[in-house]
């Protein structure tokens, strides 16, 4: 019989509460989050982290051990309150997170700490499924949003354009914009840190220096690909109308932009491949 099909077996009534515990959780992350640009890398990060997870758990399987009964129940007795009440009062953000560390109390109670140990980067890359809480992403992104906006009205302001703008309120001509977060790098810093990470781990997991590095330069290359959003965003506002800005060029920038951005990382690790390299031999000398 198969590891999944006898791990079932034994424990098919906590198979039971786990789908019960995981089903409407995920549907809501899904139906209030998933849908929405910001949101909208979740199901990609959601296929390929259970990916992670079976390559891996073939690798450390057998770490397994049952963890120690007192310390899962401690820690339940602190995560379920909290689940139960942000299920009661509808914070999805709390609740995703709180659904994910009772399944990781489970799994630490059924295998062990060393196999989660070894499995860190699936568990860490797995919380990006889940919509980060308005304050953090209102901190996090009001300076980008400002900086972004100041930077586009300066350089169009140079080149000639009647522009004019405070905050994240940008006047251009007859026309008025606000630059949302979508527009000034929430939805890129997010779904490229995700994507990025992942084709990190994948192809660099070896040389965490260098992999290290890769992450870092996802930050910069996310501004530089909003930067680029907004302005474009402002001059088809200008010469087309705020009608055209609103509509499909809207989207289509958003994806464009994000399609840029992935192909900046590639060009980033390109472009530093000789000190990968270097890194290499540094760590491996012959």
């Amino acid at each position: 019989m198969k590891p999944l099909a006898l791990a079932l077996r034994r424990h098919w009534l906590l198979a039971i509460g786990a789908a019960a515990l995981i089903g409407p959780t995920l549907y809501g992350v899904a139906s209030q989050s998933w849908i929405t640009e910001q949101g909208a890398h979740g199901p990609i990060v959601l296929a390929t982290a259970l990916w992670l997870f079976w390559r891996r758990w073939s690798e450390v399987r057998a770490l397994a051990r049952p963890g120690d009964t007192r310390i899962a129940l401690a820690a339940f007795l602190i995560v379920a309150p909290i689940y139960i009440v942000a299920r009661i009062i509808n914070i999805i953000e709390v609740e995703g997170f709180m659904m994910y560390g009772l399944l990781l109390v489970t799994a630490y109670w059924l295998i062990g700490w060393p196999p989660l140990r070894a499995m860190w980067f699936p568990i860490v890359y797995m919380l990006f499924i889940f919509p980060p809480p308005d304050t953090v992403v209102a901190m996090v992104t009001q300076p980008l949003k400002i900086g972004i906006s100041q930077a586009a009205i300066d350089l169009l302001y140079g080149l000639g354009y009647p522009i004019a703008g405070s905050g994240v309120m940008i006047v251009i001509g007859q026309y008025q914009l606000l630059i949302a977060a979508a527009c000034a790098g929430l939805n890129s810093l997010i779904s490229l840190s995700a994507i990025g990470l992942f084709y990190i781990y994948i192809r660099h997991n070896a040389n965490w220096r260098y992999a290290l590095l890769l992450m870092l330069a996802i930050v910069p290359v996310a501004i530089l690909a909003n930067f680029t959003r907004v302005l474009a965003l402002i001059l088809i506002t200008h010469y087309l109308g705020d009608e055209a800005a609103q509509g499909f060029l809207h989207g289509f920038s958003g994806m464009t932009m994000f399609l840029f951005s992935v192909l900046g990382i590639f060009a980033v690790d390109a472009a530093a491949s000789p000190l990968r390299h270097r890194l290499a031999r540094r760590s491996n000398p012959a």
